[in-house]
């Protein structure tokens, strides 16, 4: 787990305890001034993304580190790494480039012909009806577990999909008056469907392989009383068993893959504002929810 002012922190129990590590080639002064991002372990060998623009890499489970060089010419900001096995990596940038590398940082192969910029010029001025809506810059991409991408512009305002093999970024208007405020795959799986959140604490599922050819998909609004405050992530556990949280701790969980939805009172005492949460299969399905002020929830059934 990583985190602001150069946290960095390692469980060895399923989470039970936690502690603190360090970068071995970085000092304590100079380890604090980095925000760390982005961190992505596969069988101990490890990468870390951090801001200003860091990578750091490890193949002994944290060890040792390798800080990683970067082209200047790198289109974009680091924004996600996923370890993909021994010295395979993929990176995606503030741009929507998509970078894999097969020998642990030293070339980087895009997947992606354009970025993002480029694709929604190309299609506001290719005539397509609606087309002048596609504009604005993108805050946050979104991997599934076989490589497939969500991206979210930064105004809310439509959103775009890109699979492993496609040469271009597809744009898709979101369907609804409303701002878009995330989004995210249901299972973690983009064959399983999409989900989408939207100011005013609204939730939308589609819960199908969305045609990603479409102009919209087909998202059908869950059952969910939030007092309007904004939900900020939602994760599946199983295939009924879903849980979103948002602002003043808030959190709701639903038993029927996201149709409906109740309040849970897990947090309620709690000051502040729950930003994430996420399961991991490969580890008992083993939850988590981060929040303000270096808050973590441990999921107990």
């Amino acid at each position: 787990m990583v985190g602001a002012r150069g946290s960095f922190a390692e469980t060895n129990d399923g989470g039970e305890t936690w502690e603190a590590r360090s970068f071995s080639n970085l000092d304590a002064e100079e380890e604090v001034t980095y925000r760390f991002t982005v961190s992505s372990f596969t069988d101990g060998e490890g990468w870390v993304l951090g801001k200003p623009t860091l990578m750091l890499h490890t193949k002994d489970a944290g060890k040792t580190w390798e800080r990683i060089p970067l082209s200047p010419k790198l289109p974009g900001e680091p924004t996600s790494i996923t370890s993909l096995g021994p010295g395979k990596a993929e990176m995606t940038t503030s741009v929507g480039a998509v970078y894999v590398t097969e020998n642990a940082g030293r070339n980087w192969k895009a997947q992606v012909q354009e970025t993002i910029d480029a694709t929604l010029n190309r299609v506001s001025s290719s005539g397509v009806s609606g087309a002048s809506f596609f504009t604005g810059s993108i805050i946050s991409q979104i991997r599934d577990d076989d490589g497939a991408y969500l991206a979210v512009s930064s105004r809310g305002n439509f959103f775009l999909t890109w699979e492993p093999g496609n040469d271009f970024w597809i744009p898709h208007n979101r369907g609804t008056p409303r701002r878009i405020q995330n989004m995210g795959f249901v299972e973690g799986d983009i064959k399983k469907g999409v989900w989408m959140t939207l100011n005013g604490g609204k939730l939308f599922v589609c819960d199908k392989e969305p045609d990603l050819k479409a102009d919209t998909f087909d998202f059908q609004e869950s059952n969910i009383k939030t007092g309007g405050f904004g939900i900020t992530d939602v994760a599946w556990r199983n295939k009924k068993e879903v849980w979103a949280v948002g602002g003043s701790n808030t959190m709701y969980v639903s038993n029927d893959g996201g149709r409906n939805f109740s309040f849970d009172k897990s947090a309620n005492d709690i000051p502040g504002n729950l930003y994430n949460v996420k399961f991991f299969k490969d580890f008992g399905n083993k939850g988590f929810a981060l929040g303000s002020n270096g808050l973590l929830l441990k999921y107990v059934g």
